[in-house]
Protein backbone atom coordinates (compact mmCIF):
# COMPACT_ATOMS: atom_id res chain seq x y z
CA UNK A 1 0.00 0.00 0.00
CA UNK A 2 1.67 3.37 -1.12
CA UNK A 3 1.52 6.51 1.00
CA UNK A 4 -1.09 8.75 0.20
CA UNK A 5 -3.01 11.69 1.55
CA UNK A 6 -6.44 11.98 1.32
CA UNK A 7 -8.44 15.43 1.65
CA UNK A 8 -12.12 15.83 0.60
CA UNK A 9 -13.92 18.56 2.59
CA UNK A 10 -17.07 18.51 1.07
CA UNK A 11 -20.11 18.44 3.51
CA UNK A 12 -22.99 15.71 2.79
CA UNK A 13 -25.99 15.91 3.63
CA UNK A 14 -27.95 12.63 2.70
CA UNK A 15 -31.71 11.61 2.79
CA UNK A 16 -35.70 12.81 2.29
CA UNK A 17 -36.24 16.84 1.98
CA UNK A 18 -32.28 17.54 2.73
CA UNK A 19 -32.80 19.78 -0.30
CA UNK A 20 -34.65 22.06 2.69
CA UNK A 21 -31.90 23.02 4.41
CA UNK A 22 -30.28 24.49 1.27
CA UNK A 23 -30.62 28.24 2.84
CA UNK A 24 -30.04 27.16 6.02
CA UNK A 25 -26.99 25.92 5.44
CA UNK A 26 -25.86 28.26 2.92
CA UNK A 27 -26.39 31.18 5.41
CA UNK A 28 -23.80 29.41 8.23
CA UNK A 29 -21.04 30.04 4.95
CA UNK A 30 -22.03 33.71 4.67
CA UNK A 31 -23.38 33.07 1.30
CA UNK A 32 -26.00 35.80 0.00
CA UNK A 33 -26.69 35.47 -3.57
CA UNK A 34 -25.85 32.10 -5.66
CA UNK A 35 -26.07 31.40 -9.38
CA UNK A 36 -28.25 28.60 -9.48
CA UNK A 37 -27.52 26.60 -12.47
CA UNK A 38 -30.07 23.47 -13.72
CA UNK A 39 -30.46 21.19 -16.79
CA UNK A 40 -34.40 21.44 -17.88
CA UNK A 41 -37.04 22.96 -17.01
CA UNK A 42 -38.25 19.93 -15.19
CA UNK A 43 -36.65 21.23 -12.18
CA UNK A 44 -39.67 23.76 -11.88
CA UNK A 45 -42.22 21.21 -13.18
CA UNK A 46 -41.59 18.69 -10.51
CA UNK A 47 -41.09 21.36 -7.50
CA UNK A 48 -37.85 21.65 -6.73
CA UNK A 49 -37.06 25.41 -7.81
CA UNK A 50 -39.48 26.15 -5.58
CA UNK A 51 -38.44 24.54 -2.76
CA UNK A 52 -34.83 25.17 -3.59
CA UNK A 53 -35.81 29.04 -3.99
CA UNK A 54 -37.78 29.33 -0.80
CA UNK A 55 -35.11 27.94 1.12
CA UNK A 56 -32.32 30.39 0.16
CA UNK A 57 -35.26 32.85 -0.09
CA UNK A 58 -36.08 32.40 4.05
CA UNK A 59 -32.52 32.88 4.81
CA UNK A 60 -31.99 36.10 2.98
CA UNK A 61 -29.88 34.47 -0.14
CA UNK A 62 -31.06 36.13 -3.38
CA UNK A 63 -30.31 34.07 -6.76
CA UNK A 64 -29.51 34.53 -10.55
CA UNK A 65 -31.01 31.80 -12.63
CA UNK A 66 -28.82 29.66 -15.16
CA UNK A 67 -30.76 27.38 -16.77
CA UNK A 68 -30.27 25.07 -19.88
CA UNK A 69 -27.21 23.29 -19.02
CA UNK A 70 -27.20 20.09 -20.86
CA UNK A 71 -25.77 16.08 -20.04
CA UNK A 72 -22.08 17.09 -21.71
CA UNK A 73 -21.80 20.78 -20.81
CA UNK A 74 -20.29 23.62 -23.00
CA UNK A 75 -17.85 25.51 -22.47
CA UNK A 76 -19.78 28.64 -24.54
CA UNK A 77 -22.34 27.94 -21.64
CA UNK A 78 -19.92 27.97 -18.84
CA UNK A 79 -18.71 31.75 -20.42
CA UNK A 80 -22.37 32.59 -20.28
CA UNK A 81 -22.46 31.60 -16.80
CA UNK A 82 -19.22 33.46 -16.26
CA UNK A 83 -20.23 36.76 -17.52
CA UNK A 84 -23.43 35.81 -14.78
CA UNK A 85 -21.68 35.67 -11.85
CA UNK A 86 -19.47 38.09 -12.41
CA UNK A 87 -22.72 40.88 -13.60
CA UNK A 88 -24.14 39.86 -10.45
CA UNK A 89 -21.14 39.69 -7.52
CA UNK A 90 -22.53 36.33 -6.54
CA UNK A 91 -21.01 34.20 -3.77
CA UNK A 92 -21.32 30.80 -4.88
CA UNK A 93 -22.77 28.10 -7.43
CA UNK A 94 -25.11 25.56 -7.12
CA UNK A 95 -24.45 22.57 -9.74
CA UNK A 96 -26.12 19.37 -10.71
CA UNK A 97 -24.74 16.07 -9.37
CA UNK A 98 -23.21 13.63 -11.68
CA UNK A 99 -21.99 10.32 -10.77
CA UNK A 100 -19.39 11.36 -8.25
CA UNK A 101 -19.32 15.26 -8.83
CA UNK A 102 -21.34 15.87 -5.62
CA UNK A 103 -18.17 15.07 -3.58
CA UNK A 104 -14.93 15.68 -5.52
CA UNK A 105 -13.22 18.25 -7.28
CA UNK A 106 -13.65 17.06 -11.30
CA UNK A 107 -15.35 18.83 -13.68
CA UNK A 108 -15.59 17.81 -17.63
CA UNK A 109 -16.57 20.69 -20.12
CA UNK A 110 -16.91 20.29 -24.00
CA UNK A 111 -14.80 23.02 -26.50
CA UNK A 112 -18.31 23.29 -28.70
CA UNK A 113 -15.94 25.05 -31.56
CA UNK A 114 -13.50 22.94 -31.57
CA UNK A 115 -15.32 19.32 -30.05
CA UNK A 116 -12.81 18.18 -27.68
CA UNK A 117 -13.81 17.81 -24.35
CA UNK A 118 -11.78 18.24 -21.20
CA UNK A 119 -11.71 17.48 -17.12
CA UNK A 120 -10.45 20.06 -14.70
CA UNK A 121 -9.49 19.41 -11.16
CA UNK A 122 -8.02 21.69 -8.32
CA UNK A 123 -8.74 21.70 -4.50
CA UNK A 124 -10.52 24.84 -5.54
CA UNK A 125 -13.35 23.07 -7.32
CA UNK A 126 -14.47 20.81 -3.97
CA UNK A 127 -18.14 21.81 -3.13
CA UNK A 128 -18.25 22.88 0.47
CA UNK A 129 -22.16 21.68 0.76
CA UNK A 130 -23.89 18.62 -1.41
CA UNK A 131 -27.63 17.51 -0.67
CA UNK A 132 -27.85 14.23 -1.81
CA UNK A 133 -32.12 13.32 -1.89
CA UNK A 134 -32.35 9.75 -3.35
CA UNK A 135 -36.10 10.32 -3.55
CA UNK A 136 -35.52 13.04 -5.80
CA UNK A 137 -33.79 10.76 -8.41
CA UNK A 138 -36.97 9.09 -9.46
CA UNK A 139 -37.54 11.12 -12.08
CA UNK A 140 -34.33 10.28 -13.43
CA UNK A 141 -35.00 8.15 -17.18
CA UNK A 142 -34.81 4.74 -17.35
CA UNK A 143 -31.96 5.63 -19.94
CA UNK A 144 -29.47 7.76 -17.56
CA UNK A 145 -30.32 5.37 -14.82
CA UNK A 146 -28.37 2.70 -16.78
CA UNK A 147 -25.94 5.26 -18.18
CA UNK A 148 -25.17 5.97 -14.64
CA UNK A 149 -24.70 2.38 -13.85
CA UNK A 150 -21.95 2.28 -16.32
CA UNK A 151 -20.54 5.33 -15.56
CA UNK A 152 -20.39 4.29 -11.38
CA UNK A 153 -18.62 0.80 -12.71
CA UNK A 154 -15.95 2.82 -14.96
CA UNK A 155 -15.32 5.07 -12.05
CA UNK A 156 -14.70 2.01 -9.74
CA UNK A 157 -12.65 -0.60 -12.09
CA UNK A 158 -10.15 2.36 -13.61
CA UNK A 159 -7.79 2.24 -11.03
CA UNK A 160 -8.61 -1.49 -10.39
CA UNK A 161 -7.82 -3.31 -13.19
CA UNK A 162 -4.42 -0.31 -14.04
CA UNK A 163 -2.75 0.27 -11.01
CA UNK A 164 0.54 -0.72 -10.35
CA UNK A 165 -0.16 -0.95 -6.77
CA UNK A 166 -3.57 -1.88 -5.47
CA UNK A 167 -4.09 -2.64 -1.63
CA UNK A 168 -6.82 -5.60 -1.21
CA UNK A 169 -8.79 -3.32 0.79
CA UNK A 170 -8.78 -1.20 -1.62
CA UNK A 171 -10.14 -4.26 -4.26
CA UNK A 172 -12.89 -5.14 -1.55
CA UNK A 173 -14.59 -1.76 -1.70
CA UNK A 174 -14.10 -1.51 -5.34
CA UNK A 175 -16.18 -4.97 -5.58
CA UNK A 176 -18.97 -3.57 -3.15
CA UNK A 177 -19.32 -0.54 -4.87
CA UNK A 178 -19.73 -2.53 -7.87
CA UNK A 179 -21.86 -5.25 -6.70
CA UNK A 180 -24.04 -2.72 -5.50
CA UNK A 181 -24.95 -1.17 -8.49
CA UNK A 182 -25.38 -4.31 -9.91
CA UNK A 183 -28.07 -5.24 -7.33
CA UNK A 184 -29.27 -1.92 -7.08
CA UNK A 185 -29.64 -1.35 -10.46
CA UNK A 186 -31.89 -4.04 -11.20
CA UNK A 187 -34.24 -3.91 -8.30
CA UNK A 188 -34.93 0.26 -9.95
CA UNK A 189 -35.62 -1.16 -13.20
CA UNK A 190 -38.23 -3.42 -11.51
CA UNK A 191 -39.38 -0.96 -8.93
CA UNK A 192 -38.13 2.43 -9.64
CA UNK A 193 -39.65 3.71 -6.46
CA UNK A 194 -37.62 1.50 -4.25
CA UNK A 195 -35.80 4.24 -1.77
CA UNK A 196 -33.71 2.01 -0.53
CA UNK A 197 -32.01 1.23 -3.46
CA UNK A 198 -32.18 4.29 -5.06
CA UNK A 199 -30.08 5.39 -1.94
CA UNK A 200 -27.32 2.35 -2.13
CA UNK A 201 -27.01 3.22 -5.50
CA UNK A 202 -26.46 6.87 -4.85
CA UNK A 203 -24.39 6.44 -2.27
CA UNK A 204 -22.34 3.62 -4.47
CA UNK A 205 -21.90 6.72 -7.01
CA UNK A 206 -20.47 9.14 -4.76
CA UNK A 207 -17.97 6.28 -3.08
CA UNK A 208 -16.94 5.57 -6.58
CA UNK A 209 -14.96 8.88 -6.99
CA UNK A 210 -14.91 10.99 -3.86
CA UNK A 211 -11.17 9.27 -3.61
CA UNK A 212 -11.59 6.67 -0.90
CA UNK A 213 -11.58 4.18 -3.18
CA UNK A 214 -7.73 5.02 -4.90
CA UNK A 215 -6.53 5.31 -1.53
CA UNK A 216 -3.38 4.08 -0.66
CA UNK A 217 -3.15 3.07 -4.86
CA UNK A 218 -1.02 4.62 -7.26
CA UNK A 219 0.29 3.64 -11.07
CA UNK A 220 -3.43 3.89 -12.09
CA UNK A 221 -4.65 5.81 -15.40
CA UNK A 222 -7.71 6.32 -16.60
CA UNK A 223 -8.27 4.65 -20.32
CA UNK A 224 -11.70 4.16 -20.76
CA UNK A 225 -12.59 7.66 -19.66
CA UNK A 226 -9.84 9.07 -22.68
CA UNK A 227 -11.98 7.12 -24.97
CA UNK A 228 -14.67 7.63 -24.33
CA UNK A 229 -14.34 11.69 -23.94
CA UNK A 230 -14.40 11.77 -27.39
CA UNK A 231 -17.29 10.34 -28.48
CA UNK A 232 -19.18 12.29 -25.95
CA UNK A 233 -17.13 15.44 -27.83
CA UNK A 234 -17.82 14.23 -31.45
CA UNK A 235 -21.61 12.84 -31.34
CA UNK A 236 -22.82 13.89 -28.35
CA UNK A 237 -23.41 10.51 -26.82
CA UNK A 238 -23.96 11.04 -22.98
CA UNK A 239 -21.11 9.86 -21.09
CA UNK A 240 -22.72 6.31 -19.62
CA UNK A 241 -23.67 5.16 -22.84
CA UNK A 242 -20.32 5.71 -24.64
CA UNK A 243 -18.51 4.31 -21.35
CA UNK A 244 -20.79 0.90 -21.32
CA UNK A 245 -19.42 0.74 -25.48
CA UNK A 246 -15.43 1.75 -24.53
CA UNK A 247 -15.33 -0.50 -21.10
CA UNK A 248 -15.69 -4.30 -22.68
CA UNK A 249 -13.66 -3.79 -25.79
CA UNK A 250 -11.30 -2.23 -23.41
CA UNK A 251 -11.38 -4.86 -21.27
CA UNK A 252 -10.44 -7.38 -23.75
CA UNK A 253 -7.87 -5.08 -24.76
CA UNK A 254 -6.25 -4.65 -21.62
CA UNK A 255 -6.79 -8.39 -19.46
CA UNK A 256 -3.61 -10.15 -20.66
CA UNK A 257 -1.60 -7.01 -18.91
CA UNK A 258 -3.14 -7.85 -15.27
CA UNK A 259 -4.67 -11.60 -15.29
CA UNK A 260 -4.85 -12.29 -11.50
CA UNK A 261 -7.13 -8.71 -11.58
CA UNK A 262 -8.94 -9.71 -14.05
CA UNK A 263 -9.59 -13.12 -12.95
CA UNK A 264 -10.23 -11.79 -9.74
CA UNK A 265 -12.85 -9.67 -11.28
CA UNK A 266 -14.96 -12.33 -12.47
CA UNK A 267 -14.83 -14.50 -9.56
CA UNK A 268 -15.62 -11.92 -7.50
CA UNK A 269 -18.61 -10.11 -9.21
CA UNK A 270 -19.58 -12.56 -11.10
CA UNK A 271 -18.74 -15.97 -9.40
CA UNK A 272 -16.85 -16.96 -12.76
CA UNK A 273 -13.74 -18.19 -13.43
CA UNK A 274 -11.71 -17.04 -16.02
CA UNK A 275 -10.75 -13.28 -17.49
CA UNK A 276 -12.42 -13.33 -20.45
CA UNK A 277 -15.89 -14.88 -18.61
CA UNK A 278 -16.01 -12.14 -16.10
CA UNK A 279 -15.75 -9.34 -19.53
CA UNK A 280 -18.34 -11.38 -21.13
CA UNK A 281 -20.77 -11.29 -17.94
CA UNK A 282 -20.35 -7.65 -17.77
CA UNK A 283 -20.86 -7.06 -21.11
CA UNK A 284 -23.82 -9.30 -21.32
CA UNK A 285 -24.99 -7.23 -17.96
CA UNK A 286 -25.16 -3.91 -20.62
CA UNK A 287 -26.94 -5.73 -22.82
CA UNK A 288 -29.30 -7.06 -19.98
CA UNK A 289 -30.19 -3.26 -18.59
CA UNK A 290 -30.16 -1.78 -22.25
CA UNK A 291 -26.97 0.60 -22.15
CA UNK A 292 -25.35 0.44 -25.05
CA UNK A 293 -21.97 -2.18 -26.08
CA UNK A 294 -21.54 -1.08 -29.74
CA UNK A 295 -19.98 2.11 -31.25
CA UNK A 296 -23.21 1.03 -34.14
CA UNK A 297 -25.65 1.62 -31.28
CA UNK A 298 -24.63 4.92 -31.21
CA UNK A 299 -24.77 5.71 -34.82
CA UNK A 300 -20.72 5.35 -35.20
CA UNK A 301 -20.01 3.65 -38.00
CA UNK A 302 -16.44 2.35 -38.96
CA UNK A 303 -15.73 5.30 -41.25
CA UNK A 304 -16.15 7.30 -38.35
CA UNK A 305 -12.86 5.96 -36.96
CA UNK A 306 -10.10 8.07 -38.31
CA UNK A 307 -11.56 11.50 -37.03
CA UNK A 308 -12.47 9.63 -33.20
CA UNK A 309 -8.85 8.55 -33.63
CA UNK A 310 -7.54 12.03 -34.71
CA UNK A 311 -9.65 13.57 -31.50
CA UNK A 312 -8.03 10.86 -29.08
CA UNK A 313 -4.66 11.89 -30.16
CA UNK A 314 -5.17 15.35 -27.65
CA UNK A 315 -7.05 13.30 -25.28
CA UNK A 316 -3.90 10.88 -25.36
CA UNK A 317 -1.17 13.55 -24.53
CA UNK A 318 -4.12 15.18 -21.85
CA UNK A 319 -4.29 12.21 -19.57
CA UNK A 320 -0.54 11.26 -19.53
CA UNK A 321 -1.46 8.30 -21.69
CA UNK A 322 0.16 8.76 -25.07
CA UNK A 323 3.23 6.31 -25.00
CA UNK A 324 0.27 3.17 -23.93
CA UNK A 325 -2.50 4.24 -26.04
CA UNK A 326 -0.94 4.74 -29.69
CA UNK A 327 -2.99 5.32 -33.06
CA UNK A 328 -2.69 1.62 -33.58
CA UNK A 329 -3.60 0.46 -29.77
CA UNK A 330 -6.76 2.76 -30.02
CA UNK A 331 -7.42 1.41 -33.34
CA UNK A 332 -7.61 -1.92 -32.13
CA UNK A 333 -9.87 -0.91 -29.37
CA UNK A 334 -12.19 0.82 -31.04
CA UNK A 335 -12.55 -2.01 -33.63
CA UNK A 336 -13.23 -4.34 -30.89
CA UNK A 337 -16.24 -1.90 -29.81
CA UNK A 338 -18.15 -1.76 -33.67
Amino acid sequence: MDNFSFYNPTRIEFGTDKERLIGEILAQYGIKKVLLTYGSERIKADGLFDVVSASLGNHGIRFVECGGIVSNPLLSRVREAIALAREHSVDAILTLAATGSEMNSGAVVTNDDTREKFAINSVHTFPKLSIVNPALMQTVSRDYLVYSAADIITHSIEGYFTATVQPAIQSRLVESVIATVLETTEALLADPTDYNARAEFAWASTLALNGLTYAGTSGFGYPNHMIEHSLSALFNVPHGAGLSVVMPAWMKWYQGQHPAQFERFAERIFGLQGAEEGIAALEQWFDKIGTPTRLSQLGITEAELPAILDNLAGNARWFGLAETYTRDVLTEILRKAL
